[in-house]
């Protein structure tokens, strides 16, 4: 399968979130009503959209971000990352009020788990979206989007970002049902082991079950869909058929932002005209670098890491 655009169309927009995050690490998780003693804590630029445009901007994407900060001390901290990661900010919205914020929360393992408040992710509006893909629409074609802005304007977005011509992807995370009308309007889907499950039905985990999950998104209507497996790697189904992409394994420090440097790297590659499994290739080797470095956006590779990630790897001796 192959989304090929002219040179001209090649940026990506991302509509989405951005939050503060707020991270603590610790040798495991508390107990329901338990205290413990952490031994980090950091704060810095996260929300999935937010995360999935720096790592478009990273890969050499040009790169557009729709979305809301608030005007509270956290605006700078959101503004600066997006910036320095060359994401072009014209679109995103300051509102009165506090930013989004994300708990998180990390284990020795590199597991965590994740309480995020919109807060100003609530102020997006379909006349903000409107404006921005309008003003978009002649130099980019792939946009990019996610579930944790109201899930109302998923299908505005969607439906938006069709009539302009651009391939929507969707990175239904976190997981919700959504209307009948949304799967029509999308490309491409990326969902987890955990999310194909919840909103197929059909449990995921492995290769044929995600491939069964991967059929009932293309009975609704999607284009083609994207499973991750984790350390099995990421089942790509189409029309044609199903692809296995293997992982590439590593030592993981924290899973916070893979499944973002994923996405993020995904569109940007097909708006440079790769094919749906290369795209995937290349995805899947950035998602591996981000859980190497603690943190959401400071661990999202830039594009020359990835490219020598996969050097070493193509050059590696292979094992008896």
């Amino acid at each position: 399968m192959s989304l090929a655009h002219p040179a001209d169309r090649s940026g990506v927009v991302i509509v989405g979130s951005v939050t503060a995050d707020v991270t603590t690490f610790s040798q495991r998780l508390p107990a329901r009503g338990e205290t413990i003693l952490g031994d980090e804590f950091t704060l810095m630029l996260g929300g999935k959209g937010a995360n999935q445009a720096v790592a478009a901007g990273r890969s050499g994407a040009r790169t557009s971000f729709v979305g809301c900060v608030g005007d509270d001390l956290f605006h700078d901290l959101v503004v600066n990352g997006l910036g320095d990661a060359g994401v072009d900010l014209a679109h995103l919205r300051t509102v009165p009020g506090p930013t989004g914020i994300a708990h998180i929360r990390v284990d020795s393992s590199a597991q965590n788990d994740i309480v995020m408040v919109p807060l100003a992710n609530a102020a997006l509006s379909t006349e903000q979206i409107d404006t921005a893909l309008a003003a978009l629409a002649s130099t980019t074609s792939v946009l990019l989007t996610q579930l944790e802005t109201p899930s109302a304007l998923t299908a505005h977005i969607t439906a938006r970002g069709r009539e302009h011509g651009m391939t929507v992807i969707l990175d239904p995370a976190p997981a919700a049902t959504l209307p009948a009308e949304v799967w029509r309007s999308i490309d491409i889907v990326t969902p987890n082991e955990t999310e194909a499950t919840l909103i197929s039905g059909i449990e995921v985990t492995d290769a044929a079950s995600a491939e069964r999950a991967g059929r009932w998104f293309l009975a609704q209507g999607v284009g083609a869909a994207v499973i991750t497996l984790a350390g099995q790697g990421s089942c790509v189904v189409t029309a044609e058929g199903a692809t296995v992409v293997p992982p590439f394994p590593v030592e993981a420090v924290d899973t916070t932002a893979a499944g973002d440097a994923y996405a993020g790297y995904l569109g940007a590659a097909l708006a440079n005209g790769s094919t749906l499994t290369d795209a995937v290739r290349l995805a899947t080797a950035a998602g591996a670098l981000t859980v190497t470095k603690q943190g959401a956006s400071p661990s999202l590779p830039l594009r020359a890491e990835v490219d020598a990630f996969l050097a070493a790897r193509e050059s590696a001796p292979v094992a008896n």
